[in-house]
Order: C-alpha cells, then sequence, then structure tokens
C-alpha cells in the first residue's frame, strides 16, 4: 500500500476538519516513516528479493516495532494521546489514532503473512493481494479516489496554490505508486530507507496544501 494510506489522510478530513492533512498524512503513514528509520539505524531488517511478491520484490520479514499489531496499538495510543494534549480537539485526536490502526489494517490485505502480532512473536498475518496485481492496484485506486473525493467534498481552495497545489500533490502520489511498480528494485537496503524517508515530503506538502484551503464545514 502507498496512496491507500495516503487516502485515509484525505477521508479523515471529512470526519476531523480542524485538523491538517499534514497531521492527518502523517498519522495514516506513521509506521512507514518510522521504518526507515528503524531500518537505518539497524532494529528492523528487510530483504530485497525480485518475486518475492508479484507486486513488490521486498521481504518484510524483521519489522516487530513498527508493524507489529500491539506495537501499532501502542503508537496509535501515544500519537492520539499527545495530538489531544496539544490541541484540545477530540474528532482530530480519534482520526489520528484511526489513521495509525488503518495503517497495520490496510497492509494485512496486501501483504504475504509477515505482520506480527507482537514484537518477535511466530504467528504472522496477510492475505497476499500483492500476488494478485488487478486486485491489489483496483482496490487501492478506488480507496484512493472516494478518499480525494471526500477531502474535496470538506475544503475549498483559497487560492490558486490551493486549488492547482493538491492537482500536483494527488498526481504525485499516483505517480510514485505507478513507478513503485514498473520500476527497478532498490539496490540495496540504505537506499530503501532513504527513499523511505523522503516521504516526509508528503507531509510537509499535505500542510501546505491544507493551509490554502477553507474548510466548508466546521465538526
Amino acid at each position: 500500500m502507498f496512496i491507500g494510506h495516503f487516502a485515509v489522510g484525505f477521508a479523515a478530513k471529512k470526519f476531523a476538519p480542524k485538523t491538517s492533512l499534514g497531521t492527518l498524512f502523517l498519522s495514516a503513514q506513521f509506521l512507514d516513516l518510522l521504518w526507515p528509520i528503524l531500518l537505518i539505524f539497524n532494529f528492523e531488517h528487510v530483504r530485497i528479493e525480485p518475486g518475492n511478491t508479484v507486486l513488490t520484490p521486498l521481504d518484510f520479514y524483521d519489522y516487530p516495532w513498527s508493524h507489529s499489531l500491539l506495537m501499532v496499538l501502542v503508537w496509535a495510543f501515544l500519537f492520539g494521546l499527545t495530538y489531544y494534549r496539544f490541541k484540545k480537539y477530540l474528532r482530530g485526536a480519534l482520526a489520528v489514532v484511526v489513521g495509525v490502526l488503518s495503517h497495520w489494517v490496510l497492509d494485512l490485505f496486501v501483504h504475504r503473512p509477515d505482520l506480527p502480532i507482537y514484537p518477535f512473536g511466530e504467528q504472522k498475518y496477510g492475505f497476499g493481494l500483492w500476488d494478485t496485481p488487478v486486485v491489489a492496484i483496483a482496490l487501492e485506486l478506488v480507496i484512493f479516489i472516494i478518499s480525494v473525493w471526500f477531502y474535496v467534498g470538506a475544503t475549498d481552495p483559497k487560492d490558486r496554490s490551493g486549488k492547482y497545489g493538491m492537482i500536483f500533490l494527488i498526481a504525485l502520489l499516483v505517480a510514485i505508486w505507478a513507478g513503485n511498480f514498473m520500476g527497478p528494485p532498490p539496490p540495496n537496503t540504505t537506499a530503501l530507507a532513504i527513499v523511505g524517508n523522503a516521504q516526509w515530503l508528503f507531509v510537509l506538502m499535505g500542510y501546505w496544501v491544507d493551509r490554502h484551503r477553507n474548510i466548508t464545514s466546521l465538526s
């Protein structure tokens, strides 16, 4: 999943309009923003293995701190608690909690059985839709389109940046998503981690685009 996770951020704006799109992106993509950092410091590991699945060459054999369900629950709780501590906006706090949790749920559909329930647990889960490309791609694209529609329904552009910046953000996300399927595998895990950390740019773009759009209704 890639645009499917960002889709959760777009959709959540309808539920929590006073929460910035950047924060909603941050929560929905938090696990994959944490994961490259843990890779760099050798706390988690991945193998580049072309053919591991039809759509991705990555073997996620060791990521207990970022992607085990127990730790996801911990990260979601801490994220929501921190957000509420500073913003005092319950809807926003609930939205970011769901955003973090949604990442594991969406990954469950596409990953091979590599998602642990708790750190270093032997039982792992995943429905493996990455081995059924038509279904996996269609599912993610539909989720993304519907979620963008929710975001557009919750906001209006203030200016040209709000209009064209959003179009650019959407186009860039889709282009990178498609490139992940069609491009060559990463040369090594260090390069993979560096590219993974570049996803922070989308969080920053979310903040920027959201500042240039008006909320059409408050909750």
